[in-house]
């Protein structure tokens, strides 16, 4: 198909080609947020040959990826758009949208996803995902503004789900309690760090560092009945400590305010903000509903 963002450059909407490979990491990565991880050949390759799992009713199924491209006139991406559809379950799901905040652009794939998902009554884009090369499971509202404009014009309708924060970590090991055993973890790949009274677990984080020196929180958790003791404090201060001796120079985590008592989110807050941390930008995920069609009333039967 193709299209004309101005009089004197004309595009062209196609299919994700092995050669784009190149121009479409140059385009996540320009979107990237501090501390997140780069989009790397094998990252990329990963999300485009693997299943995505998507929770349905408490069971999963199984989808792929279609990613498309909007070339310029010497056939190089200025956009990318990925996305996915459950014809079973009629949804679908646009996960990742490039284009260097270029309104015509941004309009133009949002248009074509909608067309190709034209059977879903129900789609979803940046739905909460964990924070990763491809994305920091959301859309950061405030840095990617056009973005944000450009869902709403086509019937978008969003909300926040979630705060980014960041901190860098110093050159110099940081001092911390050993308190918690320290285990591999397979999903998220990284290391598991639980802290027991007795054999029972009481308190919990999952980290990782990738290869370019970024780091990430996936969660941290205390028991209820084991809060206000100071094991969230004493966890993340090894938790921070063990990233910075595997090599990590910053560190990113989400946090789900969306989901969390209100007192919780605040008490959360001010642990990572004590800590360091800074907000980048809230996350946020939409929704558009099509309603289904129920066609030309009947005729009662004699």
């Amino acid at each position: 198909m193709a299209l004309s963002r101005n009089p004197e450059r004309a595009s062209t909407l196609r299919p994700y080609c092995p050669q784009d490979e190149p121009g479409v990491r140059e385009l996540i990565n320009a979107d990237r947020l501090p501390g997140q991880p780069h989009c790397t050949s094998e990252k990329l390759a990963a999300a485009r040959h693997g299943a995505v799992p998507f929770p349905v009713a408490g069971w999963t199924v199984p989808a792929w990826l279609r990613i498309s491209v909007l070339a310029d006139t010497e056939d190089r991406p200025c956009g990318t758009i990925a996305y996915l559809s459950w014809s079973d379950v009629r949804t679908g799901l646009i996960c990742w949208l490039h284009a260097y905040e270029d309104p015509s652009v941004l309009r133009a794939l949002i248009g074509h996803a909608l067309a190709a998902l034209a059977d879903c009554t129900w789609i979803e884009a940046f739905s909460s995902a964990p924070p990763g090369p491809l994305g920091p499971g959301g859309l950061p509202c405030t840095r990617r503004g056009a973005t944000h404009d450009a869902l709403v014009q086509r019937g978008f309708t969003g909300r926040c789900q979630s705060c980014y924060l960041h901190r860098v970590l110093p050159a110099e090991p940081l001092p911390a309690t050993l308190v918690a055993d320290v285990v591999p973890c397979d999903y998220p790949p990284g290391r598991r760090l639980i802290i027991r009274e007795g054999a029972e677990p009481v308190a919990e984080a999952v980290v990782s560092v990738e290869p370019d020196h970024t780091a990430t929180v996936y969660w941290i958790e205390t028991l209820p009945t084991r809060r206000c003791r100071g094991l969230g404090r004493k966890l993340l201060s090894q938790a921070l400590a063990l990233l910075a001796k595997q090599g990590a120079t910053e560190v990113a985590l989400v946090l789900d305010d969306a989901q969390q008592p209100a007192s919780e989110c605040q008490a959360a807050t001010r642990l990572f903000r004590s800590f360091g941390f800074t907000l980048v930008d809230q996350l946020w995920t939409y929704e558009h509903h099509v309603p289904r069609s129920r066609g030309p009333a009947r005729e009662p039967r004699a």
